[in-house]
């Protein structure tokens, strides 16, 4: 798969996730035959100020790193299924878990 393919998939992917819905970078790579959550993680630093970005997660169910202030309001408005603790919030993946 060139670059351009795997960019290209990986934006068809995330732009599949529903709102309410997210997917951790490693299932989202799985999901375009890659075994390659970094180079999702790049694409996404790339491109995905045009995307819902906040819905591609880490594989604890936290938001993207350094954006957690700015993902939190658009899990709020989806009515994603949040988990708060003391340290911030995690995304419930058993509820939220998007399998395309």
């Amino acid at each position: 798969m060139s670059d351009f393919d795997f960019v290209g998939s990986v934006i068809e992917v995330v732009e599949s996730i529903p709102p309410g819905k997210v997917m951790p970078y490693g299932e989202v790579a799985a999901a375009v035959g890659s075994r390659a959550p970094r180079a999702v993680g790049r694409v996404m630093a790339l491109y995905g100020e045009d995307l819902p970005w906040w819905r591609v997660i880490r594989a604890s169910g936290r938001p993207p790193q350094c954006h957690e202030d700015q993902a939190l309001p658009h899990y709020e408005e989806e009515g994603t299924p949040l988990v708060k603790s003391a340290d911030g919030y995690r995304i419930n993946l058993r509820l939220a878990r998007h399998r395309p």
